[in-house]
């Protein structure tokens, strides 16, 4: 393994081997230290002792739980991006919303995100991709400053394409055009297409390992956000990436099923500030946009509420627990991933002891199976207490969303499993409106009559190989 060939029976090899596991001793201990939680502590701990030559190496691709150097970088070590952020929520301060100390759930929200509930918004619901993507092409051609790109998946295929095309007539016609993406995400996505956009004037950047050395060993981490921005005015972001699946054009995956969200006002410059962050982290430069609040008449309510490994606590899971603590009526999610930690079965298990219709809305079919298996292991912790599980059956079902009561709905990135929880940057919409809430209430409901419920004995009477495969996927969860 990795050309290392040791000899137990020579006095070198037994000196490499014990070598080897003190060094594996050492990382222990960090693990001990570091790990935010017990799960992912002992199976690195297990690791590290019983495998230190395979888990070391792994250890410093997927052990840290925080993403160095980005901590340090957001609205901290440069002076202009403070005043950028400084000055952004005073121009807010007049769209805020004030909400009273009993509001715990949206003064967490806010505490938890950094950036404020604000009126003086038009929120658009766009369902699926073909709807989506009209909407994000007729945007791209009403820009006239800029365009600001951040997606977890660019494909090279036809709609991605087209999406290249785009970028590139617009920078071509003046326009300047920020393009960042995820290199894990898009590993695929080839240097021609890169260079394409590049020669055509657009400023392409990969977030991830280009900032720093060590940052090359920080694979776990992952930006999963999902923004467009056009000349500050308007932001799109919700679960679609650049990429035909999600116009239902996979032969793998059929139809897919997938919730984004429109967006012009004051929250556009909340999204604004977010791509920022993640731009100064890949390249240390601060690109010249427009901070200018635009109030539409609509008027609507929204908080954008970034979350991550940056982050101090877990600021995503402790928003899904509150959700589940404040619900008193109904408390939809939809996830495509659903590996939650103890916490959140607690509160999901004590919401639904309370008579709250909890009901988690699962993809039928996997796209990553590790993820899919674990999803049936907590079968038996969550329909026995009233949780209704539902798996989706027209398609692939992708969309993050949530609704609480006709308190709040949520359209984001977010998952319901330990990636979202820890590992990634996410960014999620809350909204108070209650208009758009019907209509997240109207669309869950078409959404649930597409899905069979899930029972315990549907779980038990599977062959005992695959309850195998899931639990092992269980005990895997905090390592994914």
């Amino acid at each position: 393994m990795f050309g290392l060939k040791l000899d137990p029976t020579t006095h070198w090899g037994l000196l490499g081997i014990g070598l080897f596991y003190m060094i594996g001793f050492f990382h222990i201990l960090h693990a001990l230290m570091n790990t935010r939680t017990s799960q992912g502590t002992i199976a690195w701990v297990v690791s590290l002792f019983f495998m230190p030559f395979l888990a070391i190496p792994l250890y410093w691709l997927l052990g840290r739980s925080k993403f160095e150097g980005y901590v340090r970088a957001r609205r901290g070590n440069d002076a202009k991006l403070r005043k950028i952020s400084r000055d952004m929520s005073v121009s807010l301060k007049k769209f805020a919303i004030n909400y009273p100390v009993e509001n715990f759930f949206e003064r967490c929200a806010e505490e938890l995100g950094g950036l404020p509930f604000t009126r003086g918004n038009r929120l658009d619901l766009l369902i699926d991709g073909d709807e989506t993507f009209e909407e994000i092409f007729s945007a791209l051609n009403r820009a006239k400053k800029y365009i600001c790109v951040n997606f977890f998946i660019v494909k090279n295929d036809k709609i991605g394409k087209k999406f290249q095309q785009s970028l590139i007539e617009r920078a071509k016609a003046g326009v300047k055009v920020y393009f960042l993406f995820d290199e894990i995400g898009s590993h695929k996505l080839s240097s021609k297409f890169l260079a394409e956009l590049e020669d055509a004037g657009v400023e392409c950047q990969s977030f991830g390992a280009n900032r720093f050395w060590w940052s090359r060993l920080q694979l776990n981490f992952r930006n999963h956000r999902k923004i467009l921005i056009v000349d500050g005015m308007e932001a799109y972001l919700g679960g679609i990436n650049i990429g035909d699946e999600y116009m239902g054009r996979s032969a793998g995956y059929g139809a897919w099923r997938d919730t984004h969200l429109y967006i012009q006002g004051p929250a556009v410059q909340a999204v604004q500030v977010v791509f920022l962050e993640d731009w100064f982290w890949a390249c240390n430069r601060i690109p010249n946009l427009s901070w200018e609040p635009n109030e539409q008449h609509e008027d609507q309510t929204t908080a954008i509420i970034p979350t991550g490994p940056a982050d101090p606590i877990e600021s995503w899971q402790m928003l899904v627990v509150e959700a589940a603590n404040i619900s008193r009526e109904k408390l939809w999610i939809a996830s495509p991933y659903f590996v939650p930690d103890d916490g959140v079965i607690c509160a999901l298990q004590l919401a639904a002891m309370r008579g709250v219709d909890v009901r988690v809305m699962l993809p039928d079919r996997p796209d990553h199976i590790l993820v899919w298996l674990s999803s049936y292991s907590y079968y038996e912790q969550t329909i026995p207490f009233g949780v209704k599980l539902y798996r989706f059956n027209d398609g692939f079902m992708h969309q993050k969303v949530m609704l609480v009561d006709q308190r709040m709905a949520t359209i984001g990135t977010a998952n319901l499993d330990n990636r979202s929880f820890r590992l990634n940057f996410e960014i999620t919409a809350f909204i108070p409106d209650i208009h758009f809430i019907q209509e997240v209430n109207q669309m869950l409901t078409e959404d649930f009559s597409k899905c069979t419920m899930a029972t315990v004995e549907e779980f038990m009477e599977k062959p005992y190989l695959f309850k195998l495969a899931c639990r092992t996927a269980k005990l895997m969860s905090p390592l994914q």
